[in-house]
């Protein structure tokens, strides 16, 4: 933001965990990839548009409509093909990067917890 305070359209990140474990190999390294939550969830702009709830845990979290990109961390960490092939149209649809979202109702959120839509 420009006054420097966070982002409240990306306060959370999430991202495909067969995605990372393609880009990361071992899961060990998954962190370094710098979001929240992995999981195992079609983030795809069909499946989940911006506005989209979902729950994980005892939290609600909201889909925004920032694109999550990567950046030259990113690439610097895991290469630039891979930053070029989850920007790829077809990856930027299927969300490879994943996705970005703000917390609707805060809440304690285990390893291991399912997440699903709110309808």
């Amino acid at each position: 933001m420009p006054d420097h305070a966070p982002n409240p359209e990306a306060q959370v990140t999430l991202m495909n965990a067969r995605v990372i474990a393609l880009l990361a190999g071992d899961r060990a390294r998954w962190p370094i990839a710098g979001d929240q939550l992995y999981v195992d969830l079609d983030l795809s702009l069909d499946n989940l548009p911006a506005g989209t709830r979902l729950q994980l845990g005892d939290a609600v979290l909201q889909v925004t409509p920032l694109p999550h990109t990567g950046c030259a961390k990113f690439s610097a960490r895991f290469g630039s093909e891979a930053l070029r092939w989850v920007n790829t149209p077809t990856g930027r649809a299927l969300n490879l990067r994943g996705i970005h979202a703000r917390v609707v109702t805060a809440g304690q959120v285990r390893r291991g917890d399912a997440i699903r839509k709110l309808t």
